[in-house]
C-alpha cells in the first residue's frame, strides 16, 4: 500500500519497519514530526528528553544494550549533543543506532545556517541523505542495516524542505528484530584513553571499509541522459536540479554524503566537457572533488547563503533566465512573526519594556520580545543562554548594571539548559534575576510536554518538576510567581527583584492561549473613554490595530485574554462577552 507522506512522517516509518525500539528527542523545527509519529506506534519506546545530549544518551545506551534506537534533533540541536556523539563513534554500537538531524537552509525558524555534513566528517560516522519521503523511509531503514554491519551509528541528513514536503511511500511490515544480547565488554564501551587508542585504529578501518561500500552500493548512482554536462548533487539540491534541468544533463546522485564515492566521482567527471556540484550550504562535496582533483563548478557560481530554487539553478547552468516565483499583481501585505493574540509573554516584555530593562533573551517563542512594537530583548544565542550570558555581562559591567539587567527564559528551556546556568549565578556569587516565563508547555514547537507538564509524550500522568523548589534546590533563596497579565503587580515584583543584592528567580506563570485547557471568552472593546493615547498600542497585539487614525480591537482576532484592559490608564478599554 502506497501513502502520502511527511518527510518526516517517512522516516518515522522507516524507523518503524526497521524494528527501532527505543527513540529519544528533544523538539527542535523541522525534525519535531519524526518522534511525534513514532508515538502512533505502541511497539516503540518514545520519550521527550529534557535536552539533545540527554536524548543521544538515552538513545546510545539503548543501542548498546542491545536494542535498535535512534534520537532526532534539529541542526543546533546536534551541536548540544556532539559530546556523546563524538565518542560513541568510537566505542561503536550493538543494536543499530540512527540519528535524524535535520538541518534548515535559510533559517526557517532557526538562529542559524548550519551544514551538518562537517559533523560527519569530525565525527567519522556515516551520513545518509534522502530527496524525498520514499528515499526518507528507504535510508532509515538501511541506517539500521548498515549500522549493525559496520559496527558504526548513522546519520540521516534531512533538509526544511525534504522533512516538510509529501510525496508517495510505500508501506511494509515491520521487521522482526529481536533486542540483542548485552555483553560486558570494556574495551569497547568504556572510552579511557587506553581504551580508547585502540578504538580509534577500529575508526579508521570502518572508514575504510565504508569508502569500499559506498562506491559499489546503489544508494550513488548515475542517470546518463547522453549531456555532456554533469551534476553531482544530493538531497533536496538534487530535486530541485531534476526539476530545472530535467534530461539536459546527466546526474550522479549521491545518497550517502560521507564517506563520498571517490572512484565514482572521479570516474563520473571524466566524461564531462563540464561538471556542475549543486548543494545547499556548504561546499563539501565540491572541496573533496577539488581535493581529488576533480574540476568543477559550484559556490563560484551559486550561493553559500539559504535554499536553492529550480529556476536559480536553470539559470546557472543552462544560462535561461526565469522569474523566480510567480508573483500576484496586488502587493501583498507583510506579515511579520508575531506573539498571538493572548500570548502570555506580552504582559512580560511590556513590562520590561516600560522600567527599560536590559533584557538577556533565550530560544523560544517569547525570541519575539526583539520584535517592534516591544523591542524588549537584547541578546539571543542559544538555549539555556539567556541566563549564562547574563552572568557573564553582570560580571562585565558590575556595580548598579546588575540592577538593569534580567534573564527570560521559558520554562522548556530552562530545563533544557538553563539549570547549570542559574547554578553558575550562585556559585560564583552573581546577584542576578531571571524570569522563567512559565507557560505551562514547548509552545514553539508545537506544544510538546516537557518535565514541567507533568506528561510524557503519550500524555501519560508522570512526576511533574517544581520549578521553585527546584530554584530553591539550586541556591536561590527568592522566588516569586506572578501573574504576567498583572501589569501593576508585575512590575511591582520587577522592581523588588532587580533591586536585590543577591540571585533571584521570578516565575511568569500563565498559561498558553492556544492550550485547548486555556477557556478566554468574549472579545474586548473600546469604549468612549478613550484618549487616543495609544499606550495599547504599545502591547503589539495582532488584534489591536489603527483606523483612520484610530484605535480599533478587530474581534475576529481577540479572544478577550484581557490584557490590554489592564493597560489603558482611562479604562477605555472593557471585556464584552459574545
Amino acid at each position: 500500500m502506497k501513502k502520502l507522506l511527511l518527510g518526516n512522517a517517512a522516516v518515522a516509518r522507516g524507523a518503524y519497519e526497521a524494528g527501532v525500539n527505543v527513540v529519544a528527542s528533544y523538539p527542535g523545527t523541522p525534525s519535531t514530526e519524526i518522534t511525534e509519529e513514532i508515538v502512533n506506534f505502541e511497539e516503540v519506546y518514545a520519550e521527550w528528553s529534557p535536552n539533545e545530549k540527554v536524548a543521544a544518551e538515552v538513545a546510545i545506551g539503548a543501542s548498546i544494550a542491545g536494542a535498535r534506537a535512534m534520537s532526532c534533533m534539529k541542526h543546533v540541536g546536534l551541536n548540544v549533543m556532539a559530546d556523546p556523539v563524538f565518542t560513541v563513534s568510537y566505542s561503536g554500537v550493538n543494536g543499530g543506532l540512527v540519528f535524524c538531524v535535520a538541518d534548515d537552509p535559510g533559517m526557517h525558524s532557526s538562529q542559524n545556517e548550519q551544514d551538518s555534513r562537517h559533523y560527519a566528517k569530525a565525527s567519522k560516522i556515516m551520513m545518509l541523505e534522502p530527496s524525498d519521503s520514499a528515499e526518507c523511509k528507504d535510508y532509515t531503514k538501511m541506517a539500521f542495516d548498515l549500522s549493525e554491519k559496520f559496527d558504526t551509528p548513522a546519520f540521516i541528513r534531512l533538509s526544511t524542505r525534504v522533512s516538510h514536503s509529501q510525496s508517495l511511500v510505500e508501506l511494509e511490515n515491520r521487521k522482526d528484530v529481536p533486542v540483542k544480547n548485552y555483553e560486558k565488554n570494556i574495551g569497547k564501551y568504556v572510552m579511557m584513553p587506553s581504551n580508547a587508542i585502540k578504538r580509534h585504529v577500529v575508526v579508521e578501518d570502518r572508514i575504510k571499509a565504508l569508502k569500499e561500500f559506498t562506491e559499489t552500493s546503489e544508494i550513488n548512482k548515475v542517470e546518463e541522459n547522453g549531456s555532456k554536462i554533469g551534476v553531482i548533487s544530493a538531497g533536496i539540491a538534487y530535486v530541485y536540479a531534476k526539476e530545472a534541468l530535467g534530461d539536459s544533463v546527466d546526474y550522479l546522485k549521491l545518497g550517502m554524503v560521507y564517506p563520498l564515492p571517490e572512484k565514482k566521482m572521479i570516474e563520473f567527471a571524466k566524461k564531462y566537457d563540464k561538471v556542475y556540484v549543486i548543494e545547499e550550504l556548504d561546499p563539501v562535496i565540491e572541496n573533496e572533488c577539488k581535493a581529488l582533483g576533480i574540476e568543477v563548478s559550484g559556490k563560484d557560481l551559486f550561493s553559500l547563503l539559504g535554499e536553492y530554487t529550480p529556476n536559480m539553478i536553470k539559470s546557472v547552468v543552462l544560462g535561461e533566465d526565469a522569474p523566480e516565483s510567480i508573483c500576484a499583481k496586488e502587493n501583498i501585505p507583510v506579515r511579520p512573526p508575531v506573539m498571538c493574540a493572548g500570548c502570555p509573554h506580552r504582559g512580560t516584555f511590556y513590562v520590561l519594556k516600560k522600567l527599560g530593562l536590559v533584557v538577556s533573551g533565550d530560544i523560544g517563542c517569547y525570541t519575539l520580545g526583539a520584535a517592534l512594537p516591544l523591542q524588549a530583548v537584547d541578546t539571543t544565542i542559544c538555549m539555556g543562554a539567556s541566563v549564562s550570558a547574563a552572568h557573564g555581562m553582570a560580571k562585565a559591567q558590575g556595580g548598579e548594571f546588575n540592577k538593569k539587567l534580567v534573564s527570560v527564559i521559558g520554562d522548556s528551556t530552562f530545563m533544557h539548559s538553563g539549570i547549570t546556568g542559574l547554578i553558575d549565578i550562585v556559585y560564583n556569587k552573581g546577584n542576578n534575576t531571571v524570569i522563567i516565563l512559565d507557560n505551562s508547555i514547548t509552545g514553539m514547537t508545537g506544544h510538546q510536554d516537557n518535565p514541567t507538564t507533568g506528561y510524557t509524550i503519550r500524555g501519560e500522568e508522570t512526576k511533574q518538576v517544581n520549578l521553585i523548589a527546584l530554584c530553591k534546590a539550586c541556591g536561590i533563596e527568592h522566588v516569586t510567581v506572578c501573574d504576567p497579565f498583572d501589569i501593576k503587580e508585575f512590575e511591582k515584583v520587577v522592581k523588588t527583584e532587580v533591586e536585590r543584592e543577591e540571585p533571584s528567580v521570578i516565575i511568569a506563570q500563565r498559561p498558553c492561549a492556544l492550550l485547548k485547557s486555556v477557556k478566554y471568552t468574549g472579545h474586548c472593546k473600546i469604549n468612549d473613554n478613550c484618549k487616543n493615547c495609544k499606550m495599547c498600542m504599545k502591547l503589539g497585539c495582532p488584534a489591536i490595530t489603527l483606523k483612520d487614525g484610530k484605535v480599533v480591537i478587530d474581534q475576529t482576532q481577540c479572544n478577550g485574554c484581557g490584557l490590554c484592559t489592564n493597560v489603558c490608564p482611562f479604562g477605555a478599554i472593557e471585556k464584552e462577552e459574545n
